[in-house]
């Protein structure tokens, strides 16, 4: 009787122009237990991404029809799944660029599949920490929906809106929905920069608190009345952030 293959834990979209790396690598991450999707350049990884929600991508930096910096740089501006970087380019400050644009890891080519392979678990698990013992609240605490009144807002994580008390709706990003999340349960509480990367599924990289403060600065955008005179969302300096307004849970 043959042997069950591993159950299907995560999806993974794998983005090459060159089918003799492309099509071995995605077999090898279904066997061992991956959903695997491939795309062979940008116009295609945008296809997928439109249509199918993916847990990470594995992207090449030099593709035919779009460059992999810009286009990781673009995924994590927008929210998108966290991704590891493909590349012949190695250089020392080719990996910074990569890690700076928001990249969760950056592997070289020729490269060990089952090094790659056991990369892709790291950050998988990274995208889901343990709860800690500081009271931070898990990714998975974090990614079950819940409803909170804090200020003059009402944040509806199920729907990813929030919800002015004169009836305005704003539409948040994955990443906005995230940071917020994590702010409303640790309200009044001071919470640093690695914990938000943390709780936003990213682990802490050179130059990762430039990109929080760009996040959060997005934020203050959208439920600030004077973004540049922040009252709700306040900078603890040197520390964090903080929500310096009691959120309440409500129920649906």
């Amino acid at each position: 009787m043959p042997a069950m293959p591993p159950p299907v834990t995560h999806r993974i979209l794998v983005v090459d122009d060159h089918r003799k790396i492309r099509e071995p690598l995605a077999t090898l991450l279904r066997r061992d237990g991956f959903d695997v999707l491939v795309a062979d350049g940008a116009r295609a990884m945008h296809l997928v991404l439109r249509h199918t929600a993916v847990d990470l991508v594995v992207l090449d930096v030099m593709l035919p029809d779009g460059d992999g910096f810009a286009l990781c740089r673009d995924l994590r501006a927008a929210g998108g799944p966290p991704v590891i970087l493909l590349t012949a380019r190695g250089e020392p400050h080719d990996r910074v660029a990569g890690l700076n644009l928001g990249a969760d890891d950056y592997v070289v080519k020729p490269f060990e599949p089952d090094e790659l392979v056991a990369r892709i678990h790291v950050v998988l698990r990274r995208a889901a920490p343990a709860a800690r013992d500081d009271g931070t609240p898990s990714a998975t605490e974090a990614a079950v929906p819940g409803r909170f009144a804090f200020g003059p807002w009402l944040l509806d994580e199920g729907t990813a809106r929030l919800t002015h008390d004169d009836g305005r709706a704003v539409e948040l990003s994955s990443t906005d929905l995230r940071l917020l999340g994590a702010l409303v349960r640790r309200a009044r509480a001071v919470v640093s920069r690695e914990q938000l990367q943390e709780l936003a599924g990213r682990a802490p990289h050179p130059g990762f608190e430039r990109t929080i403060d760009r996040q959060v600065s997005r934020l203050r955008g959208k439920i600030e009345a004077d973004p540049r005179q922040p009252v709700l969302l306040r900078t603890a300096w040197g520390d964090g952030y903080t929500l310096t307004v009691d959120a309440v849970a409500v129920a649906p």
